[in-house]
């Protein structure tokens, strides 16, 4: 088999990587990326930095979850447990000095993501609603463990990281800096949306929206099915592990909040705000969200119920996202 039918693909597919298109996205795509490093270095305020700091890793988590949902048509309420299971594995593993912290960091990201894999060869095979509270009740059995389990980092009172003064020759001082972890974040971010964008064009990512569109015809014509959905959901777990060790690595300490399901609630929202269809959309809600989050805490400790507002408005008149919204204007169709 050479390559993957037109028909099974569909026509709401990305079109391979050599297809014609306009250079004007790519160049934007650039100058935002580019801008970004920069930006940081004109922000004087600190507590901006902080806010976009969060707001970044968040859209991290929440890229993970949409990635799921755009490639697989797979709803998780558990990416809590990767992103949590990342920060955990840095933080206990530096704290108690058992591995160098440059081994340490990639143990962080390789240990869930090869987790993921497995538990995807199990829970992928199960559609819909039943998958969704699988991966919730596997969360939760972990934020059960770390929460009872004093001798692994303290319990519910969490645990203080304390890092060496080096990482990979590099003073960890100058790395915890606003300005360089803001930029640091930013960075890790572009790779992940640049890798995400390419893979969704290559074939590997053609055959896995084909399997979303119609598993059945996609095995009939002899695909195998089952690992590339588990690939996918490996994949999300990476970025959400990513996540986790950045926020570790920035707050200096870990709890078993980072693995509640309210965390993993609040990366869907920012996923279905920033909507699915481009790669950038669940970034783009979490910066939505952690700026609402930041205005509506100031004005009312209900701060939860104006998301929800927010989420009902979004979900009922723009259930494209507000990226979807945004390619439809600026690509002079009709929203």
């Amino acid at each position: 088999m050479t390559s993957l039918p037109e028909k099974l693909i569909g026509a709401a597919a990305p079109r391979p990587l050599d297809a014609q298109r306009s250079k004007l996205p790519l160049l934007l795509a650039l100058v935002v990326a580019v801008g970004g490093c920069v930006f940081p270095f004109v922000v004087t305020s600190t507590l901006t930095l902080s806010l976009l700091t969060q707001a970044l890793i968040g859209a991290m988590l929440a890229t993970g979850v949409g990635f799921l949902v755009r490639q697989n048509g797979m709803v998780s309420f558990g990416h809590a447990l990767f992103y949590g299971l990342g920060g955990y594995i840095l933080g206990v593993l530096v704290s108690r000095g058992i591995v160098p912290i440059e081994l340490a960091l990639i143990l962080a990201i390789v240990v869930p993501t090869v987790l993921a894999f497995v538990l995807g060869l199990v829970i992928t095979r199960i559609p819909g609603v039943a998958f969704g509270m699988l991966t919730l009740a596997c969360a939760q059995a972990f934020y059960e463990l770390a929460l009872k389990v004093r001798g692994l980092a303290n319990g519910d009172d969490g645990l203080a990281v304390t890092f060496p003064a080096r990482i990979f020759g590099v003073p960890v001082s100058l790395l915890q800096d606003p300005h360089s972890m803001f930029v640091i974040c930013w960075v890790v971010l572009m790779i992940a949306l640049g890798s995400l964008w390419l893979l969704m064009r290559s074939h590997y990512g053609l055959l896995t929206f084909a399997i979303k569109a119609n598993e059945e015809r996609a095995r009939f014509i002899g695909y195998e099915t089952l690992v590339p959905r588990a690939a996918i959901y490996a994949i999300s777990a990476l970025l959400a592990a990513t996540a986790g060790v950045l926020a570790t690595f920035y707050n200096a300490f870990i709890s078993p909040d980072m693995l509640h399901w309210t965390l993993s609630g609040s990366a869907l929202i920012m996923a279905i705000i920033g909507g699915t269809k481009a790669v950038w959309g669940p970034a783009l809600g979490a910066v939505v969200f952690f700026f609402i989050k930041e205005i509506a805490g100031d004005a009312t400790e209900h701060w939860p119920a104006v998301i929800g507002g927010i989420l009902i408005v979004v979900t009922v008149f723009v259930p494209i996202g507000l990226s979807g919204l945004l390619v439809r204007v600026f690509s002079g169709r009709r929203a």
